[in-house]
């Protein structure tokens, strides 16, 4: 990318998908679709195949995709070779040609490829190179009441769309504790071992809490700069964590010796629990609804999902401003719970932001206020057509 990725008047620069290829994916046996920079507008039948696309976009991000399957799942049914999803990506720099999926792979190898200009690279995180991919879908409406996974998971993505390092910090953090828990509930592990594991275990943990008390810092930061009139609620957002915490008030140095002498010191009693019981793989997020001063576990559903729209809004502002690149927008089912005027200011704000945004709906009528700034299709059991 450009030392200076933004467009005029410190705009982040629009990235848009021109070209999306799929084979074998969910219920899509082969697929090629040409879009316009513009927004993409897909409407049709529950079941029809509309968030098979958004899922299929997603993977071109590191991580699992929108659904979190695994990828023997997302391949087509009686498919004789794994699935792939090819797209070619526009830049400022130029037209970037991505893709990833199984075929090709050698029996018994499930882990998905990444290609970049027909280039295999090492790992999904290069795909940040190129463009951030955020989406809001239907099964994220219960976040701020189901369990504390979700909303970890959620806040580690928010922070790998804006620290493309953050990935693999959790991986590696969650590979250590891993060994350490097998090593403990075995009984076999020499102190020596676990020392060897502990240490780096405390080194990534106190990163994964800091990375995270920064994206804290900023969301709450680019929320406070709303108007108060906003049409989606302000929300508050807070970590629950002993580490999360703890940074920011002490030395990092010195809160990654107490958590290494905690881990050393707790052995016993992670021992007869089987898993290690202190760590930032037990953090919460926490978010309130400003205006009503109350959890957003205790709103009305229509409040959440008006408090999770504004959310995933304000870091999409935040992502284009810290990184230069306007991201890529899917959201599945985003119309259908909103009036006409938080619809047409939804509309407004994702025009204001810069990026392309993918939405789909099963009534074309509620996306009538982006005729002339969104291209429609017509999705109907695997097959798209213009409409």
């Amino acid at each position: 990318m450009t030392d200076d990725p933004f467009t005029d008047a410190g705009k982040p620069a629009r990235v848009s998908i021109s070209r999306l290829k799929l084979a074998n994916f969910r219920n899509y046996e082969s697929l090629s679709l040409r879009l316009g920079s513009s927004h993409i507008v897909l409407t049709g039948e529950n079941g029809a195949g509309k968030t098979n696309l958004l899922e299929a976009i997603s993977l071109l991000s590191p991580g699992r995709g929108l659904r979190r399957a695994t990828y023997t799942d997302v391949t087509r049914a009686n498919a004789l070779d794994g699935f792939a999803v090819h797209a070619t990506i526009e830049t400022p720099e130029g037209s970037v040609d991505v893709g990833t999926g199984l075929a090709g792979n050698t029996p018994g190898d499930s882990g998905r490829r990444v290609r970049i200009n027909g280039v295999t690279v090492s790992s999904a995180d290069e795909l940040l190179d190129y463009s951030r991919i955020l989406w809001l879908v239907p099964a994220m409406d219960g976040l701020f009441t189901g369990p504390a996974g979700d909303r970890r998971r959620f806040l580690d993505r928010m922070v790998l769309a804006i620290d493309p390092a953050h990935g693999k910090r959790v991986l590696d953090y969650e590979k250590a504790m891993r060994s350490r828990n097998r090593l403990l509930t075995e009984d076999r592990g020499s102190d020596a071992w676990l020392d060897a594991i502990e240490t780096p275990m405390a080194e990534l943990g106190i990163a994964i809490a800091a990375a995270r008390a920064e994206l804290m810092r900023l969301i709450n930061g680019m929320i406070e700069r709303l108007p108060d009139d906003s049409p989606f609620p302000k929300a508050d957002c807070l970590l629950d964590g002993e580490l999360e915490q703890r940074i920011g008030i002490e030395a990092a140095t010195d809160v990654e010796e107490a958590f290494r002498r905690a881990l050393h010191d707790g052995r016993n009693r992670d021992r007869a629990a089987g898993r290690t019981l202190e760590g930032p793989h037990r953090a919460d997020l926490l978010v309130r609804h400003r205006p009503k001063s109350m959890p957003a576990a205790l709103c009305s559903t229509g409040e959440q999902k008006a408090l999770l729209i504004g959310l995933i809004l304000s870091h999409a502002r935040l992502t284009g401003e810290l990184t230069g690149i306007a991201p890529i927008l899917l959201l599945d089912e985003i119309a259908a719970h909103l009036d006409e005027g938080r619809r047409a200011a939804l509309f407004d704000i994702i025009e204001e932001l810069g990026g392309q945004a993918f939405m789909t709906g099963t009534d074309k009528a509620l996306f009538d206020s982006l005729e002339g700034r969104a291209q429609f299709f017509k999705v109907s059991h695997g097959e798209v057509e213009p409409g």
